[in-house]
């Protein structure tokens, strides 16, 4: 049996990609996101994920987390949180940014939102609002809360894809240098994790100044998914 954590409690600090140390507000009695860390349903789980409110107040709209998984999810895609038009819709990467990374990737959108396929788990599952150079970080807490126990239940995943530097610092928190250094060297971690930009139509500059990414990156990529998508095809 794991260890419960209660109501009131604090969740585990989170630690940004500064290394500046954040520690999450205690969970009231009316939203209590995080039950257990004791095994449970992956339904049940997912249940609560959607229903999470620990970033209630710190957001400037009502919490709704998107995310898409399934315990047989082969595929995990490790983003940074949703835009306004994700929120919006309630559907992961339902906006330019998932076109050109399911272009990256080589799948159709049927392909993508097959959840026994693909797991769609962000930094931050709500849309953190805005800041002045763009959306804000992702909100601290929901990684602290959520990201273990939803990780220890998707046995099946065989390829991580790490997007941006949130995601990069939590997949792989001994890589050192910049975004762009980490994703240059994405042969250093091996088959089971590739390093990547964001997708984002901001990043367009990036990927002038980088045409390596999309010359050497993106087709070791699709080959990558398309053998785990073959080898498992049913």
């Amino acid at each position: 049996m794991g260890s419960q954590l209660r109501c009131g409690e604090l969740l585990p600090f989170a630690v940004a990609p500064d290394r500046t140390v954040f520690p999450t507000p205690p969970l009231d009695a009316g939203a209590c996101a995080l039950r257990s860390f004791r095994v449970q349903s992956f339904s049940s789980l997912l249940s609560e994920v959607r229903a999470c409110t620990i970033c209630a107040g710190h957001i400037p709209h009502n919490p709704r987390p998107v995310v898409q998984a399934h315990r047989s999810a082969l595929i995990l895609v490790a983003g940074q949180a949703p835009g306004r038009r994700v929120h919006d819709s309630g559907i992961p990467f339902n906006d330019p940014s998932g076109d050109r990374l399911r272009t990256w990737l080589g799948l159709s959108r049927d392909e993508f939102y097959d959840p026994r396929k693909i797991a769609l788990l962000p930094m931050g599952f709500c849309y953190p609002g805005k800041g002045p150079g763009g959306d804000l970080p992702p909100r601290p807490e929901c990684a602290a809360a959520w990201r273990a126990p939803l990780l220890a239940q998707l046995t099946n995943v065989e390829l991580t894809l790490a997007i941006g530097q949130y995601a990069l610092r939590y997949h792989l928190p001994d890589a050192r240098g910049s975004l762009t250094e980490i994703v240059r060297n994405w042969r250093d971690f091996g088959p089971r994790i590739m390093p990547l930009p964001h997708p984002s139509p901001r990043n367009l500059m990036w990927l002038r100044r980088n045409p390596w990414f999309e010359e050497e990156v993106v087709p070791e990529l699709r080959h990558r998914v398309a053998a785990i998508l073959r080898l498992h095809r049913r």
